[in-house]
């Protein structure tokens, strides 16, 4: 199999640090892991390193988590009809990220479906128990759908401030990790750590060189279906960020029917068009986290044509008909590929 690489179209002219060392530290956030490499000093004090990064994405939890009964977002979902809430600056980021996704790919990405991501098992108060599950019914499906939707909601911009309409749901995790490894990369350079690798839950950024003056390489995620079929497309994380969706990761079974945790809010259902996992390339961990979402709705079909209109480099694996791997790429991914 031919190796595909991936390399930035701009390229920081700074060198390595000299007499760096390359660090790691870990841990746990978001119902998932976290980890970063970064260069620095031998002697590095890399307790204190992982103290800022945890209580960097504790923060975002705090504001963010619909698994945290006192969040910002549930005190939101919560809230009576025509409740209007101030809500943190960092908040009103995500939320208006989300909402300019939305409006981009048609609803193909909602952070408005909480209720009805429960519904499917996939949530906080749902039924994510794979020997409990059952597939909801028309009419659960439909009442949860009538309290959802982007369109629903009222925000004043000036004053960060969100009207509650009355039972909607509002569910970031589309996009919160993402933002989680924006800000702890921002966390880092704030220290002056400019070389670092930032992950958590999969998604990736990447700014800077390795001592070495190497970028930091990361193979794109293949679906384990197609791991020995497949190879992985390598890409240089420099200045870039990386976010994954798959249908691999989290579904349910029921009768022979698979349902994935991605549900495409046009009609509150699972996605099922053969699409396993799209990776989307950005500047920013959060934007390539809401479109690997809204592109995993629409699939390569329809995705394609917004891919390239948004100019993002996205990169599809499907199903095909004989169960055979199927890659598709937007014209910007393909410009990046050497």
């Amino acid at each position: 199999m031919m190796r595909r690489v991936l390399v930035p179209a701009v390229i920081d002219p700074a060198g390595p640090v000299l007499g760096g060392c390359l660090h790691l530290v870990q841990g746990k956030t978001m119902g998932t892991t976290w980890s970063v490499r970064f260069v620095g000093p031998a002697d590095a004090d890399l307790a204190a390193r992982a103290r800022g990064i945890q209580a960097t994405l504790d923060a975002v939890v705090a504001e963010m988590s619909t698994w945290e009964a006192g969040s910002d977002v549930s005190r939101f979902n919560r809230a009576p009809a025509g409740h209007w809430q101030t809500v943190p600056p960092d908040f009103f980021e995500v939320l208006s990220c989300g909402l300019e996704v939305a409006r981009r790919s048609g609803g193909a990405c909602d952070p408005t479906v909480g209720s009805v991501v429960n519904l499917w098992g996939f949530g906080p108060r749902g039924r994510d128990d794979p020997a409990g599950f059952r597939a909801p019914t028309d009419a659960e499906l439909l009442a949860a759908r009538e309290t959802s939707g982007w369109t629903r909601l009222e925000v004043g911009a000036a004053a960060r401030r969100v009207r509650q309409p009355g039972g909607l749901s509002l569910d970031f995790s589309g996009i919160a990790k993402g933002f989680g490894v924006d800000q702890v990369a921002r966390h880092l350079l704030h220290l002056g750590v400019r070389d670092h690798l930032v992950e958590v839950g999969g998604e990736l950024r990447g700014a800077g060189v390795k001592p070495d003056g190497s970028p930091w390489w990361v193979d794109l995620e293949v679906p384990p279906a197609f791991a020995t079929v497949l190879e992985p497309v390598r890409i240089a994380l420099h200045g870039l960020s990386v976010a994954t969706s798959g249908d691999y990761r989290r579904y349910h079974d029921q009768d022979g029917v698979r349902y994935a945790h991605t549900v495409d809010p046009r009609d509150g259902r699972p996605v099922r068009h053969g699409v396993m996992s799209v990776s989307v390339l950005h500047r920013d961990a959060m934007w390539a986290d809401a479109w690997s979402t809204a592109l995993t709705v629409l699939g390569a079909k329809a995705g394609l044509p917004v891919a390239d209109a948004e100019g993002l480099a996205a990169h599809w694996i499907e199903q095909g008909a004989d169960g055979r791997p199927v890659e598709r790429w937007s014209r910007a991914f393909e410009e990046l590929m050497t």
